[in-house]
């Protein structure tokens, strides 16, 4: 890997390619349930693009992120609620 960022997922070091989505950094540090719906059911991305709002983290505090739709940053700090 040429350039690689290093983030954190579930406080886990990920380090991924500059430009890589924040859903890839979750997936390759093994993460599967990113979130449980209302009702408790497992919840993960789905459309990869934005529209189905299955893929919400947390990013550095930030509630209700669509890492799907966010690419990683350094010292990106990333949380699941599964």
């Amino acid at each position: 890997m040429a350039e690689g960022l290093i983030l954190r997922v579930n406080g886990r070091e990920v380090t991924v390619a500059a430009g890589t989505m924040v859903s890839t950094a979750v997936a390759a540090a093994g993460v599967g349930l990113y979130r449980r719906s209302v009702t408790g059911e497992p919840r993960g991305p789905l459309c990869g693009m934005g529209i189905c709002f299955e893929c919400r983290v947390t990013i550095n505090g930030r509630e209700h992120c669509r890492s799907c739709q966010i690419p990683c940053a350094a010292e990106m700090e990333v949380r699941t609620d599964g």
